[in-house]
């Protein structure tokens, strides 16, 4: 094939995932009610972890947790709708897109490639949506509940805008999606052989150290629990990565 004629398959690649992501957006928009309620859930005290951890996420803090949320522009509400419907189509239909974007390649790619390649792209999403479900139900509910309760002074009140509440849920599931590739990223890189199991364990205090202040920044609480909440499972992935750098080592010993 010509360089055209690739790029010509690769439109016709293309054209599937952006008809999906175009339907998906749409019926986002149209089933407005059952998405916003689940954006908007952690703002209720019957939320599914403060039920659960009713001593930490609820308490004296339970009766005040629920937001009046305001909206300061006429047109802001409708532009997070669409933004939101755009994301939602978006989340949804990016794994479609990176298959068929595997699938234009593969043919380039040598058996074991393709294996790899395969399994890069399934860990990368389940670790990705793992940790935007970690966000939803722990990281930021404390964290809402914080900032919620939080008072320079008795004379200010708190009054979040709905474009607040949804950036920082946005912001903080993109962040722990992204520390959830952490075992990923470590056995591509140890494949490549650019990443070894002596050089994470050498850091290992650092790397602790680092995680124990980015969870104190992602979620500013004062409690130890929250903080350990968060902490703990990206140091398990830390460790899980040196698990999985050391096996590969090993594999690739073995092979050679």
């Amino acid at each position: 094939m010509t360089f055209w004629d690739h790029i010509d398959e690769l439109r016709k690649t293309l054209v599937h995932p952006l008809l999906a992501f175009v339907v998906v957006t749409v019926v986002a928009f149209i089933f407005k009610e059952p998405i916003f309620d689940t954006i908007l859930a952690p703002n209720s005290p019957d939320f599914m972890t403060y039920r659960i951890m009713p001593g930490y996420a609820g308490g004296a803090g339970a009766e005040g947790l629920y937001l009046n949320l305001i909206s300061t522009e006429l047109t802001a509400q409708l532009r997070m709708h669409m933004k939101v419907s755009f994301y939602v189509g978006l989340i949804l239909t990016l794994p479609f897109l990176f298959y068929k974007l595997f699938r234009y390649a593969s043919p380039a790619l040598y058996e074991n490639e393709r294996r790899y390649s395969a399994r890069i792209i399934f860990f990368f999403f389940i670790a990705f949506f793992f940790g935007i479900l970690v966000s939803y139900f722990v990281i930021f509910p404390f964290s809402l509940r914080f900032f919620a309760g939080y008072y320079v002074s008795s004379q200010v009140s708190n009054m979040i805008t709905l474009n607040s509440y949804i950036g920082t849920l946005l912001t903080l599931s993109i962040l722990m999606g992204l520390c959830f590739e952490l075992p990923v990223m470590a056995w591509l890189l140890s494949r490549l052989g650019l990443l070894k199991a002596s050089f994470l364990k050498k850091y290992r205090r650092h790397a602790i150290v680092a995680i124990l202040i980015a969870a104190a920044i992602i979620t500013p609480t004062t409690d130890i629990f929250t903080l350990m909440l968060v902490s703990v499972p990206i140091i398990l992935l830390y460790e899980l990565s040196i698990v999985i750098v050391r096996l590969t080592e090993r594999r690739k010993k073995n092979q050679a």
